[in-house]
């Protein structure tokens, strides 16, 4: 049995930064630190955090002493829950991924306008979530091309579209197309929403593609741009293409012929070393030749809330 594991996989700068920042609150102020929502969509991170002292709640009405510091996910938040932190007089410390702050100040910019924004993106994620309550009278969220050719605009001079930064480049721009063809005049972002990681992760995938017989893509099912990937990988021919959690996934899979080439990646929220317990659980099912694709290097970096700046020797 052949490995092929993907790189650019695993962490993206907004992961890294956002794990980071729990990790230094508690070292500053000590626990409990408070994060709203999973910092980011892994159960092993957040177990990770939560054995440090982190607690995770889903509102903030759960968190009782006034005092308390409060994290929110890189997911992003809506102003609403913000200001309710702020009446509520926790500190509040910002998680949130740059660039989905950058699509948030995008909304609020043509909400003032008065223009009509079309968010391309899952209505049931979190993050999707958070932007539309950037302006939730102003803010139509389309999730298919089909969504796409049916939505109403009251002035079709005044449109413009933003995406959810996790969603398949491919699946954006069939959307994004279909948009265009109707509003001709619609604004756009003067850059695409994706993220750079999302994007490197599923080109790579593509390659991996190629070569593979199976792949499987480590991540959580809650995690957007993880079934990103495999959605890619199948639209890329491969029928064979699992989501799994950890090495648990594969007792779901049945046996694997010896005789295959195994693709493997993972989401931007997956922990390196869930990775290495894959490979060794393969190699104990019989893997013996190892290889990595090196397709693209990533050197973002994101900064940190002025807070948490410290050295770190």
């Amino acid at each position: 049995m052949r490995v092929v594991v993907a790189k650019p996989r695993g962490f993206c700068a907004g992961v890294e930064r956002a794990i980071e920042i729990v990790e230094r609150a508690l070292e500053m102020y000590g626990p409990p630190i408070y994060v709203r929502h999973a910092i980011v969509h892994n159960k092993r991170v957040v177990d990770s955090l939560r054995q440090k002292g982190a607690v995770f709640v889903e509102q903030l009405d759960e968190i009782k002493d006034p005092a308390s510091r409060v994290i929110f996910s890189a997911h992003g938040v809506s102003p609403s829950v913000l200001e309710e932190a702020k009446r509520r007089g926790f500190q509040i410390v910002d998680a949130v991924c740059p660039l989905v702050t950058k699509v948030h100040s995008e909304v609020r910019h043509y909400s003032e306008m008065g223009y009509t924004i079309i968010l391309v993106g899952h209505r049931d994620h979190v993050e999707v979530i958070g932007t539309q309550g950037e302006a939730p009278e102003s803010v139509v969220v389309v999730e298919s091309v089909s969504e796409a050719l049916a939505v109403y605009v009251s002035d079709p001079e005044k449109v413009a579209y933003v995406t959810q930064t996790t969603l398949s480049v491919d699946d954006t721009k069939e959307i994004v197309t279909t948009l265009e063809k109707r509003f001709p005049k619609i604004e756009k972002p003067s850059k695409l929403d994706i993220c750079y990681a999302t994007q490197n992760r599923q080109d790579a995938v593509k390659e991996l593609a190629e070569i593979s017989d199976v792949i499987f893509i480590v991540g959580s099912p809650e995690s957007s741009n993880s079934n990103r990937l495999v959605e890619v990988a199948k639209s890329c021919g491969i029928k064979k293409a699992y989501l799994i959690e950890d090495t648990e996934g594969l007792g779901r899979i049945g046996t694997l012929d010896q005789n295959i080439t195994v693709g493997i990646s993972s989401g931007a929220s997956t922990p390196e070393v869930i990775i290495k317990e894959l490979l060794s659980k393969l190699k104990d099912l019989g893997a013996t030749n190892f290889e990595e694709l090196n397709l693209k290097e990533e050197s973002t970096k994101f900064p940190f809330p002025h807070s948490l700046e410290f050295s770190t020797g």
